[in-house]
């Protein structure tokens, strides 16, 4: 099949929480824009819950004020929350909305959670990105606000699980490595915006550096891939109902600043989990 598919040139991270992004995909959103492609920054949860000191309101306030800021240093167009946290669902109100958001925006490659993380947020995320990318041409699908079906080309991308574990401790190993080297000091700035969640997430989960967790995630991953110093996995969704087979737009895009982890792909080809980088 012809892997040379026109898709959009266009990239939108669709993730469950403000800082998501930064932690997970700001570098190659960077990466991308600079190749001069349009990206998009959606949070589904307003983060309302983030904080142990001030209430709902005051917290999704500063939140979404936080995440305008990051999606600006990142150059990416901002979009209202559509749910406050752990009120993320598989559900008809999230399906229809992304799925407007989805068809206003056609993604060629779309960025999301791991569909195996730690967090319900996180995974019911991963396939509420799904639905809306498969439904994008499906004229008699239900958008709210309504909106046309879209005739394009996609290809979704699932970023790695906190901690390179899915929920049983396995580790995860990512099918493809994006070198965000040249890009790291601008999501160290972008993660930084998100100012109220040093304190929470300290408290919370025990992060006890909130920039330091960021940066010793990118660093592993590079280490994984034996040749950037940092870097974000991916793992490419299957193509069907998306794109041609070999379609991967990220790898089109991103030239020498991505490495196809050739073991994943061996192992895939037989049937088998990768457990090695």
């Amino acid at each position: 099949m012809n892997s040379r598919v026109d898709f959009p040139r266009c990239a939108i991270g669709i993730v469950a929480h403000p800082d998501d992004i930064e932690f997970l995909m700001a570098g190659t959103l960077l990466l991308l824009r600079e190749a001069g492609w349009e990206t998009h920054y959606v949070t589904l949860a307003s983060g309302n819950c983030g904080s142990a000191r001030d209430n709902s309101t005051t917290t999704r306030r500063r939140r979404r004020s936080e995440a305008q800021e990051a999606a600006r240093i990142l150059g990416a167009r901002w979009h209202p929350s559509l749910t406050d946290d752990l009120e993320i669902f598989y559900q008809n109100s999230l399906i229809h909305g992304l799925s407007a958001v989805v068809r206003d925006v056609k993604p060629g490659i779309v960025l999301t959670h791991s569909p195996d993380d730690y967090m319900e947020d996180h995974a019911i995320t991963s396939r509420l990105a799904v639905t809306a990318g498969f439904t994008r041409g499906m004229r008699n699908a239900k958008t709210v606000p309504r909106r046309p079906a879209a005739d394009f080309d996609t290809m979704i991308y699932h970023a790695m699980p906190h901690g390179l574990r899915d929920p049983l401790r396995r580790r995860i190993v990512p099918g493809a490595y994006v070198n965000t080297t040249p890009v790291h000091a601008t999501k160290l700035a972008a993660l930084s915006a998100h100012r109220s969640q040093q304190e929470w997430l300290q408290r919370s989960q025990g992060m006890n550096s909130y920039l330091q967790t960021m940066e010793d995630l990118s660093l592993e991953v590079g280490r994984m891939s034996g040749r950037f110093k940092h870097a974000e996995g991916w793992r490419r969704h299957s193509h069907l109902g998306f794109s041609c087979e070999d379609g991967d737009p990220l790898r089109q895009a991103l030239g020498k600043n991505i490495l196809i982890n050739q073991n994943y792909e061996k192992n895939l080809a037989r049937g088998l989990s990768s457990a090695s980088p």
